[in-house]
């Protein structure tokens, strides 16, 4: 009896033990569990910001970044007069050109810049004077700078062409005419144009052209003229996107209901958030659905944010914008279209330069953006409108001979300026 109660108090004794060790390691399981619940988050959190802006470069690398529009020439005609044959565009270009100069080819290259429209700008107050000369030699500096750097830069005109030189790692440049005033109210300009590889027309700047309303306009009156409507169906026969940046919204809507072709704002921001003219209305966001347009997103501060500390706008708040139309007109129908070199060294906080676009992607990522939506606004979006208004251009050319409309004398302006209306 007594060597079977000692049996027992050693059972007890040593279930007692084994009791008290698993409550202690439940203990450390417990706090282990917490540990993790609270470290964890907060380490992958601190790492998450790299995390996006690695994942953002890997997208940039599958697809090209086609960004809208670039006004690095005309920033050169204004710092050294488009004398830059001993300038190395190689090189970081702010000791040479001051702080403002936001493209050279290291940031290029940094910002995994795949596509790159380059704009041919000229004033308004070059119009109905040497428009037309002013845009022949804007066009001119892209072609000798995209010929002096043949292993950085190749012209591309065709949504095929800008996949090709993506491919061979170059960036596929492109040109863009700003504005309608350098066609000196013109097909046969215009068609000449087309053939020097210029792919968008901007149908204004600042100013009307004599068929045309501008984004400046406050009479209220018609945005096309029947001159003005013309022109965009010319366009459409030609394969030349039509660019509504710039324009009145009535513009806007004259060119949709007349337009064969998707459009393109090239650099545009959303006016429910920031309501100046300059900027695309709701119902013009909508009708991209039905168009298959594009609206591809301006950096400018004073886009972005219309309140008087407009000066200290952040990459957030862009990103709002492309936000708010991807939801309004749809993940088809946004793009990038960042102004750099035509914004006078303003930019917003995180996009100083073409060096930034992967913080930009890296900073929706974190909104939760997926991968095939980004790689619709790097370029497939800009893609899939190039290849409409090719399809359309094919179609339209089987069909019609070029435009031999000419401008009514009662439509043009500073008639001493013109010998002919052709």
């Amino acid at each position: 009896a007594d060597d079977t109660m000692a049996d027992t108090k050693v059972v007890k004794k040593s279930m007692s033990s084994r009791l008290i060790f698993f409550l202690i390691l439940g203990c450390f399981v417990g706090v282990g569990a917490v540990v993790a619940a609270v470290v964890v988050p907060r380490y992958l959190q601190d790492g998450s910001d790299d995390s996006y802006l690695s994942r953002a470069k890997v997208l940039l690398s599958e697809v090209p970044l086609v960004d809208g529009h670039n006004d690095f020439p005309s920033f050169l005609e204004y710092t050294v007069d488009d004398v830059f044959e001993d300038i190395n565009l190689a090189n970081d270009l702010r000791p040479v050109l001051g702080n403002d100069s936001q493209t050279d080819i290291p940031r290029l290259r940094e910002g995994k810049v795949g596509a790159q429209f380059w704009v041919s700008y000229i004033p308004c107050t070059s119009q109905y004077k040497d428009a037309v000369r002013r845009s022949l030699a804007q066009a001119d500096v892209i072609y000798r700078m995209v010929r002096k750097y043949p292993d950085v830069f190749e012209f591309a005109t065709s949504s095929d062409e800008i996949l090709d030189a993506f491919s061979r790692g170059k960036i596929a440049s492109l040109i863009g005419l700003e504005s309608g005033h350098g066609i000196g109210s013109s097909m046969a300009t215009l068609r000449m144009f087309y053939e020097l590889r210029v792919r968008y027309v901007t149908l204004t700047h600042n100013c009307d052209t004599p068929w045309a309303t501008a984004s400046t306009n406050t009479t209220g009156q018609e945005g096309l003229t029947e001159f003005g409507k013309k022109v965009v169906l010319e366009m459409n026969r030609l394969g030349m996107l039509v660019d509504l940046s710039h324009v009145s919204h009535l513009t806007m809507r004259d060119a949709l209901d007349v337009t064969l072709s998707p459009v393109i704002f090239s650099h545009s921001s959303a006016y429910a958030i920031c309501p100046i003219p300059r900027n695309v209305p709701d119902d013009i966001l909508d009708r991209m659905k039905t168009n298959g347009g594009i609206v591809m997103v301006n950096f400018y501060p004073g886009f972005i944010n219309c309140t008087a500390d407009w000066t200290d706008v952040t990459l957030e708040e862009v990103a709002d914008h492309i936000d708010y139309i991807r939801d309004r007109a749809g993940e088809d129908h946004v793009g990038i279209g960042s102004d750099y070199d035509g914004i006078g060294g303003t930019h917003p906080r995180g996009l100083e330069d073409v060096s930034s676009f992967p913080r930009l992607f890296a900073e929706l990522l974190r909104r939760g953006w997926s991968d095939e939506q980004l790689k619709k606004l790097a370029g497939n979006n800009f893609l899939r409108v190039f290849r409409k208004v090719e399809e359309v251009r094919d179609k339209l050319q089987s069909e019609r001979r070029p435009s031999e409309d000419h401008i009514s004398e009662s439509d043009v302006g500073n008639k001493p300026c013109r010998t002919t209306n052709t």
